[in-house]
């Protein structure tokens, strides 16, 4: 062969060769240097411009409350991987940094609503229990909430209940806490709400300070504090009374062992008393020149009778408003998660047909002038509207929020407006409405004419009840042998159509003043002195036989009635009827066993 014979070319061999040497250099390693083709100027320009506007629209869209993200994607992820207790706390660490998410739309003109005269942008508030310690105040204002309620905070520092002591119940939508306040104290959250306050302010004279809003301080009370005692709200008052808009006072959370105690009528009426006394003791605030109003927050466990007996309570305090209403300690049957049987307070869904009908009980006990609050299972527009006609001023959310993230305040109020467009009214519509109907109505001067009447009747029927139960026990005392009371009174007969044939007009005026003249025979000693009874009513009625010497019970009956009328029998507490005859077997059957004298 030719290449065998004159050997490999020189040209082919050095082209080989240099394959070979760019096979070589072309494998890298982990200390060889890149050897790439420098990009063009346009091309890293094209890369830099696409990665800024991508990381633009995803800001954008995160800072978003509405976008899909939190709902679908953030907010699942955070409720899979943590705990309840612990996702709460990511969600306020969040909230309080710049880059917390926002409500970026204004709210509609038909969301608009008046508290205590005060303009409101939209009736969504957030309850209390959330920010517990007041660090996130302004995030949860750029949610759309008009209404960011801290706390509850306590006097001293405390820790709470033991973990675990939050559990969710997916498949019901609800959570069961018993969190038992934990609280920096008041010094820790007033240097917050102080910190908030502007070097320039020109806005709203509101503590919330954006115009439309509203910021509550719930107070609460120490474990340790006595159950009675009123002295931990009072220092709240006097604490955040010049930095807040809303004082709220808690006495219905479940996981504060006495706190329920503080709604019974006459603790309440001290406690409502003091903190009222000490708001109105207070200097008007700085920022709002004025002083804060005091609602009253309640559980939705009471009875018809004691909502009855609080509302006049409230109606006769200087308290404001009412919120209906905190946590449940019920556990509805068509709960589902195992969770169900964990001791603390229920919220979410569940809770609403308790908290709808303890408003609507209240409402109608309570004038127009004081508004309720309500809360409770609110996760819709829907669910807003019902407490709205049921007479409720603004709402507030909690459960839902945790659930559906940062986005439930606006996707609430868009439902909210969809509902009242359907209804062709605004909120502040259907609550005027609801509220004038719904209301305690303060009555007229003849109404409060009849009403003390009827009471002075009222009081008259008891006196006279007592006066005969003093009687019943006299005749008891005066006639042993008997041992029971005994009168014979005549009714009028009833003939086959049932008419009423009453007796002469002189005789039933007859047996009413031997009625009347027997009762004084029987009455005790010293009375008989100044009331001598007559002896024509002693001989006929005695139940002695030294009275009427000769003459049996049947004959003295007999002698009273010769026609054998209808008689009704009273012995004790039992009525019937019977005849003179009956009357008289009934008198010899209680003649004591060998009486010699067949008379007694």
């Amino acid at each position: 062969m030719p290449i065998l014979q004159h050997g490999i070319p020189h040209r082919l061999a050095r082209s080989c060769l240099d394959l070979s040497k760019h096979a070589r250099s072309s494998h890298r390693t982990l200390f060889t240097k890149s050897t790439s083709t420098p990009r063009s100027p346009v091309q890293t320009g094209l890369y830099t411009t696409a990665f800024v506007l991508s990381a633009g629209l995803f800001t954008v869209y995160y800072l978003d409350a509405r976008s899909a993200l939190h709902r679908y994607i953030i907010t699942p992820i955070v409720r899979n991987a943590f705990d309840a207790e612990t996702g709460h706390k990511l969600a306020v660490k969040t909230l309080k940094t710049r880059f917390a998410p926002k409500d970026p739309l204004p709210d509609d003109k038909l969301l608009g609503c008046k508290m205590w005269g005060e303009q409101i942008s939209n009736p969504i508030g957030l309850a209390a229990g959330f920010d517990k310690d007041g660090e996130a105040i302004d995030g949860l204002f750029g949610l759309g909430f008009s209404w960011v309620e801290i706390g509850s905070v306590t006097p001293n520092p405390q820790p709470g209940n033991p973990r675990p002591r939050m559990f969710r119940l997916e498949e019901d939508g609800a959570v069961i806490n018993r969190y038992g306040f934990p609280s920096q104290g008041h010094s820790a959250v007033l240097a917050r709400v102080r910190a908030r306050i502007p070097t320039f302010f020109t806005g709203p004279d509101r503590a919330a300070f954006r115009p439309g809003a509203m910021l509550a301080v719930n107070l609460g009370k120490n474990k340790e504090s006595p159950a009675d005692s009123i002295d931990d709200f009072v220092a709240g008052v006097r604490t955040f009374g010049p930095y807040s808009d809303v004082l709220v006072v808690n006495v219905s959370s479940p996981n504060t062992p006495g706190l329920r105690g503080l709604q019974n009528k006459d603790i309440l009426q001290r406690l409502l008393d003091g903190v009222t006394k000490a708001r109105d003791q207070l200097e008007p605030s700085p920022i709002t020149s004025r002083r804060p109003k005091v609602v009253l927050k309640i559980a939705p466990d009471l009875e018809e009778s004691q909502l009855v007996e609080m509302a006049a309570v409230i109606r006769e305090s200087k308290i404001d408003g009412v919120i209906v209403s905190n946590t449940t300690i019920q556990r509805p049957k068509t709960l589902q998660n195992p969770n169900k049987t964990e001791a603390g307070g229920l919220s979410g869904p569940p809770v609403k047909p308790f908290a709808l009908k303890a408003l609507k009980s209240l409402r109608k006990e309570l004038p127009a002038s004081i508004p309720l609050i309500g809360c409770g299972g609110i996760t819709t527009g829907k669910d807003a509207l019902d407490y709205a006609k049921a007479g409720a001023s603004m709402v507030q959310v909690y459960t839902s929020f945790g659930y559906e993230g940062v986005g439930a305040c606006r996707r609430i109020k868009d439902q909210l407006v969809e509902e009242l467009k359907r209804e062709g009214k605004s909120w502040e519509q259907v609550v005027d409405a609801a509220v004038a109907q719904l209301s305690r109505k303060e009555p007229t001067p003849e109404q409060k004419k009849e009403q003390a009447i009827k009471q002075l009747v009222s009081e008259a029927e008891e006196l006279r009840a007592m006066l005969d139960q003093l009687a019943d026990q006299a005749v008891k005392s005066a006639c042993p042998a008997f041992g029971s009371e005994l009168f014979l009174i005549q009714q009028p007969r009833i003939d086959s159509l049932g008419h009423r044939d009453a007796p002469p007009r002189e005789q039933h005026q007859h047996q009413l003043k031997t009625f009347s003249e027997t009762r004084n025979i029987l009455r005790p000693p010293q009375l008989l002195a100044a009331n001598p009874p007559d002896d024509k009513v002693r001989r006929s009625l005695s139940c002695h036989p030294k009275d009427d010497p000769g003459q049996p019970p049947e004959d003295s009956v007999r002698e009273r009635f010769p026609k054998e009328p209808q008689l009704e029998l009273r012995r004790g507490h039992e009525n019937t009827r019977t005849s003179t005859a009956e009357s008289s077997k009934i008198i010899r059957r209680n003649i004591a066993p060998g009486d010699p004298d067949p008379s007694r």
